[in-house]
């Protein structure tokens, strides 16, 4: 099977499209593909070292007030949408998946205007403004929330399928997440974790919740700051302390976060959609704080579906003080009886089957060529 996959931006949209490949490779070995990003995403440094043949193509996305950069977006739209169509026909694809950002507009579309079978896979609760405007052309919309279909009333079909990276990480090993942290077997681990940036606002209220930590008895509090704000963060919790104490880890990033997931006990993040496949597959609690600058305040959304599901406490991020925090982990943490509950209801959220369901899908239009 010969695939093409588009998604770019962010991690969010990228490392769904690369457990769909890899499900691919799974169910069929000779499958071949081609990964089309933008020049300036993301995805131009992570794709090549997943090894995935990645070509790009210009494209911005629309200011939300009338501007001469909309003039651009258009045009490069357009000679967007004529490089895909050349790529395209140089390829040969059985099937185009796009996994979201802007670069999906032209690569999708150029597709559906070639007759090649389609798909766009959806990640969060509110669809973003691309996956909206090619609904109308594509053959198959999959989405990661159960009760999103709705939001595609104009789609030619749509199905629930879950998100993809939920299957990569189900499959990760609980040990080697032990062994990553240096901490014992079995122990009880928080991980606090800001995005693959980092969050400023969440790295404050680690440094002010720092001191109070050591009143959570047999837990190991991982802290991923991520790279920008490690050294000033780490120095400001060493110098509140005095010390770094043995319960509390600080790190710029994790490499290999689903081995970490495996082992981790309650969970601390943002609420980007795939983060949440992947905590939801391994039925982990959380505590989530959307970030507040996305479009639609979408990731508040994604957190009120597993707040509401029963796995998840949300706080505001204008709400976020270290001792606010410190509490609602505590409250977790010093009820076993309710944190397993909240376990349950995660797992029972979760799809770790996603890549499967979505991979049949594909194969089901690809078959059709």
């Amino acid at each position: 099977m010969r695939v093409v996959l588009s998604g770019g931006g962010t991690g969010g949209h990228i490392y769904p499209a690369v457990a769909i490949a890899r499900q691919c490779e799974a169910e069929n070995p000779d499958s071949t593909f081609l990964y089309i990003g933008g020049t300036r995403g993301l995805e131009s440094k992570l794709v090549p070292q997943e090894e995935i043949p990645f070509k790009s193509i210009d494209i911005t996305g629309f200011r939300r007030k009338l501007s001469l950069e909309n003039v651009k977006t258009i045009m490069r739209f357009v000679q967007g949408v004529r490089k895909s169509k050349k790529m395209l026909k140089e390829f040969k694809p059985d099937v185009v998946i796009g996994t979201g950002g802007y670069v999906c507009g032209p690569v999708v579309y150029a597709a559906a205007k070639l007759g090649i079978p389609s798909v766009i896979h959806e990640q969060n609760a509110i669809p973003g403004l691309t996956n909206k405007f090619l609904m109308r052309y594509v053959d198959t919309v999959a989405v990661s929330f159960e009760g999103s279909e709705k939001s595609f009333s104009g789609a030619k079909k749509v199905i629930y399928t879950g998100n993809p990276r939920a299957t990569t990480v189900a499959q990760a090993s609980r040990d080697r997440g032990f062994a990553t942290l240096g901490v014992p077997m079995d122990s009880r681990v928080v991980l606090v974790v800001g995005g693959s940036r980092g969050a400023k606002a969440i790295n404050q209220a680690m440094i002010e919740m720092a001191p109070l930590l050591e009143q959570l008895h047999d837990v190991h509090v991982v802290y991923v700051t991520g790279e920008t704000y490690f050294d000033e963060t780490r120095e400001a919790i060493r110098s509140s302390l005095g010390t770094m104490p043995n319960h509390l880890h600080v790190l710029p990033y994790v490499h290999n976060m689903p081995e970490v997931l495996a082992c981790t006990s309650l969970i601390v993040n943002r609420a980007g959609a795939s983060f949440l496949a992947e905590i939801t597959s391994l039925g982990i609690p959380s505590i989530l704080i959307p970030s507040p600058n996305v479009t639609n305040n979408h990731q508040e959304a994604n957190a009120r579906t597993l707040e509401k599901g029963g796995a998840s406490v949300t706080m505001l991020e204008r709400d976020l003080t270290g001792q606010g925090l410190y509490e609602a982990i505590a409250g977790i943490m010093n009820d076993e009886s309710g944190r397993k509950q909240m376990a349950a209801a995660s797992r029972k959220l979760g799809k770790p089957d996603a890549a499967e369901v979505l991979v049949s899908e594909i194969k089901r239009l690809a078959s059709r060529r």
